[in-house]
């Protein structure tokens, strides 16, 4: 397997507008996500919704690609830019990792590659930590992931996602936004319309269940801080202080 590591991103966040541009102890937070990725190893380019995206990254060393602003999601604007770079199909997998998560592991992207290798039924994989607190049970804006996980296995096929508060004893999995997906099954992903749970959920991988498509995930020990708005921001500053 060959994958690609794209970052898609663009500037016109709704509840935090030129986030990717926003310093981060001294550096634009998509940098930080750049920097991280290529930690992992793999080769990595940011799919950029905004020329000045694209002069940030490469004024880095970094690769990225121009892709049209108004495309609907951050898995579209990653098949857009992997068509561009990579037209003769050299690449069989994309790890798509999020331009908010400036300290994300570079081991979140080699244990999504890993899944992908190592699960032959695996369309897309993706990762899982386990809750912070009790109060992420009910709360809506932390998505719960349904796996059939044995407890002797750190990764298993996910049934399910979801906003709703889950019945019963047993773990909570959060889920978090990164995906590796076999590059035909991007193609599908994108190519299909938004689907019925999707849209009633908010949760475009359930697109992916409802084609048919089967997600793997696998369980690592914390989630990666995201930066969705100025509190998340002023969250990560902070953090850089005490890591630094």
């Amino acid at each position: 397997m060959t994958p690609l590591i794209l970052i898609p991103t663009r500037m016109a966040a709704t509840r935090l507008p030129g986030k990717p541009l926003a310093d981060i102890g001294g550096k634009p937070m998509i940098v930080r996500a750049w920097e991280q990725a290529v930690a992992s190893g793999l080769p990595v380019a940011v799919a950029a919704g905004d020329p000045e995206i694209v002069q940030v990254i490469e004024a880095a060393g970094g690769r990225a690609v121009l892709t049209d602003p108004s495309l609907p999601s951050g898995s579209d604007r990653a098949l857009a830019a992997l068509e561009s770079l990579d037209p003769r199909g050299e690449f069989d997998a994309v790890i798509n990792l999020q331009g908010d998560m400036p300290f994300a592991d570079p081991g979140l992207a080699t244990a999504c590659a890993a899944l992908l290798h190592g699960e032959p039924t695996c369309d897309i994989a993706t990762l899982v930590a386990p809750e912070l607190d009790p109060s992420d049970r009910s709360n809506v804006d932390v998505v719960k992931a349904v796996l059939a996980l044995p407890q002797d296995r750190r990764h298993a096929r996910a049934l399910y996602f979801t906003r709703s508060t889950l019945y019963g004893e047993g773990p909570v999995w959060r889920h978090i936004g990164i995906y590796g997906y076999r590059r035909e099954a991007l193609k599908r992903f994108c190519a299909a319309p938004p689907s019925p749970l999707e849209k009633r959920e908010k949760l475009e991988q359930l697109r992916a269940l409802e084609l048919g498509l089967s997600i793997w995930a696998a369980t690592v020990s914390e989630a990666p801080i995201s930066v969705d708005n100025p509190a998340d921001l002023e969250a990560a500053r902070a953090l850089l202080g005490i890591r630094d």
